[in-house]
């Protein structure tokens, strides 16, 4: 078997079949999961045996170019291997993929903690090396020391145990999230006014009587944003928010413990601190100065809106001081069609899935002058997944699977998952998109809500930048292998998409009578869609204050709750409610820890991207060939600080997030 694989794998790089699907991703086999993981291992680690037996001057062909093969081979078994941890619809095969995981890991870190490896690295003399190259080794050499590989053996062996430790926290947090799906019981039909009439079609009662609701994104969005009753409202909410507790609050200590170790090991005040050695940020000061910065932008606007909120509640309840933060998403709703006469539910029957899907494509297509063409009958790890190809002028440069709809088991949110890095002239970079929107059927075509098409936009974003951005020479610098607070911002600066009517023109057509969107309808709903901006992204600072200070001290003082408590009550004018353990299911507290500030931070800079395009026509000019070429293309093989010069002509600026933010004041 592993010899079968190991045959498979070879095949992958050989520029003959690289037309053909990825076929180890398709096994349904878990014994050929595990020798499709083990032999990229073995791979892996001979390539380190050839790199550290050279005698004699190093160089980029025998030091540099065998530690990429270890880069590339690690990837794409970590990758693999969480990916399927996350989507496959066996418990036991995800069982199997998160000891992979940790195994994968274990190997990483090793090589990451080997002198020998970064005595070799460090010896290579770069500096009349193409700038990629100068790039990927300094930021390589980098990354080893904040491994910890220059310290003592003792330091080292610890640092080791304490980076298993990490990783076996990190996919238990993930899975106890995933596998932590609740339902809501509805007896009284009455709880499901106001909410759609597919979505009720959709969830007829049982035998009994009563009404089956999931925390799944299908379920918990429309209740939050249109169920009149209050009391299913906060039901639901407490649902959701305490979907892996109380099983993740012992985890999350876990890593909030190791994670401070290695910090203060490595010479830090904190995970903070040192999670940003390698970053755009630079520091956790400037963390803590940007969280502030967001809420003196945010604040005005916030008060005034929640003012606006609260006078529509007393329409209910004349004497309310107060709003929770469930009731946020329905209040926003009913003031947005009082307000701007615009109704969330009239823009859906112009979004059915199949036709999102197509026109998310067909604008990328013309946006980035690439095609897409369907694989039939590839084989994946579901059913419901389809696996496409990207064009560049006629050529195969990357593939994509789509994976969609809400499984059991399944990741519960949406994310963009690295496939295979893209390596020139070698291996075509592969990515899958994992989200969780309505399923269409024959009797049901799936009608969108509008956050869900900005989510489909967002996602598309990351694959672009995974696919246009792997056509490197080196692995180790493809497609998203770069600072982590840039990797939001490709994916941010494509949501702005949908807000544009020549964009939306191009697909959003009723699903009944095939007529396009009203351009009026569209200006409806984007002034309507600036009702509530302000708040939405105080509500962004408080995970991302949450993110910081869970991670900037000695996690012995910290209490993940109060921490939570305190940044709603400092950064939201919202209401807790009591008995909430949100941070149990925040998954961003594990892969992200101390970073999930990136979103926003990349919001500024997507945003300043974006004011360089067209107004009428994003798709027109020559802003987008600039951004694919300078901002997408280049991948990691650039400092992220630069890539944003390269297109603006200048650093990053808040003035565009300033404007955004105001948007609904002006002329108000």
């Amino acid at each position: 078997m592993a010899a079968m694989v190991l045959a498979s794998l070879t095949a992958q790089a050989a520029p003959a079949a690289r037309l053909q699907p990825s076929l180890w991703i398709g096994h349904p086999d878990a014994r050929a999961f595990e020798a499709t993981e083990n032999a990229h291992i073995t791979a892996a680690q001979a390539a380190v045996a050839r790199l550290k037996a050279v005698r004699g001057a190093r160089t980029i062909a025998n030091t540099l170019a065998p530690f990429d093969e270890a880069v590339l081979h690690l990837n794409s078994a970590q990758y693999f291997a969480g990916l399927m941890e996350a989507v496959h619809p066996e418990p036991a095969f995800r069982d199997r993929a998160s000891a992979m995981t940790r195994k994968v890991s274990e190997v990483r870190t090793a090589i990451s903690l080997d002198p020998q490896v970064y005595r070799a690295l460090a010896a290579l003399d770069v500096s009349k090396a193409d700038a990629a190259t100068h790039h990927y080794v300094t930021r390589q050499l980098l990354q080893f020391r904040l491994a910890g590989v220059d310290r003592d053996p003792q330091t080292r062996a610890r640092l080791k145990v304490l980076q298993d430790q990490i990783t076996d926290a990190l996919s238990r947090f993930d899975r106890n999230i995933n596998d932590g799906t609740k339902s809501v019981s509805v007896t009284d039909a009455q709880e499901l006014a106001g909410l759609p009439a597919d979505f009720i079609a959709n969830h007829k009662p049982g035998g009994d009587g009563t009404t089956k609701l999931t925390t799944d994104y299908t379920d918990y969005f429309p209740v939050m944003q249109f169920a009149k009753s209050d009391a299913l409202r906060k039901r639901m909410w407490m649902a959701f928010s305490t979907r892996a507790y109380p099983v993740n609050e012992g985890v999350l200590r876990e890593m909030m413990k190791a994670r401070y170790e290695v910090a203060k090991l490595l010479g830090y005040s904190s995970w903070a601190d040192y999670n940003t050695a390698d970053s755009m940020v630079g520091s956790g000061e400037r963390i803590a100065r940007f969280i502030a910065e967001l809420d003196s932008a945010t604040r005005p606007g916030a008060e005034r809106e929640f003012q606006m909120l609260l006078a529509e509640k007393r329409k209910r309840e004349p004497n309310a001081t107060q709003i929770g933060a469930y009731e946020r998403s329905f209040f926003l709703e009913q003031l947005r069609r009082v307000r701007y006469d615009f109704d969330s539910q009239s823009v859906r029957p112009y979004f059915p899935y199949e036709r999102v899907r197509q026109g998310i494509l067909d604008v990328a297509a013309a946006l980035f002058n690439i095609s897409f063409r369907r694989e039939a009958g590839a084989p994946a790890w579901d059913p419901s997944v389809e696996i496409w190809q990207v064009l560049d002028h006629g050529q195969v440069i990357g593939r994509f699977y789509l994976d969609m709809h809400p499984r059991a088991g399944k990741f519960s949110h949406a994310e963009m998952v690295p496939v295979l890095d893209g390596v020139r002239g070698r291996q075509l970079p592969e990515a899958a998109l994992v989200c969780n929107f309505p399923a269409p059927t024959a009797q049901d075509p799936a009608l969108m809500v509008y956050s869900d098409v900005e989510t489909f936009f967002h996602e598309f974003g990351h694959l672009m930048h995974m696919i246009l951005g792997g056509q490197q020479q080196w692995a180790g610098i493809s497609g998203i292998s770069m600072e982590n607070d840039f990797v939001e911002a490709p994916s941010q600066m494509l949501e702005e998409l949908i807000r544009s009517p020549a964009v939306l023109a191009r697909f959003a057509r009723h699903y009944q009578t095939l007529q396009p969107i009203p351009t009026e309808l569209v200006q409806r709903m984007n002034r309507a869609a600036t009702f509530g901006r302000a708040s939405a992204m105080a509500r962004q600072n408080v995970y991302t204050a949450i993110s910081y200070e869970m991670y900037q001290g000695d996690p012995a003082s910290i209490d993940p709750d109060t921490i939570d408590n305190e940044a709603v009550k400092r950064y939201s004018l919202f209401t807790q409610v009591p008995g909430t353990h949100e941070v149990a299911s925040f998954g961003h507290l594990g892969g992200y820890s101390s970073a999930y500030y990136t979103y926003m931070w990349d919001k500024v800079i997507a945003l300043d991207f974006f004011s360089q395009f067209n107004a009428a026509d994003p798709l027109a000019g020559d802003a987008p060939e600039r951004y694919r070429r300078t901002v997408l293309e280049p991948g990691g093989s650039l400092p992220a600080n630069d890539l944003v010069k390269n297109f603006l002509g200048r650093p990053q600026s808040m003035q565009a997030f300033t404007r955004w933010i105001g948007e609904e004041f002006v002329g108000n």
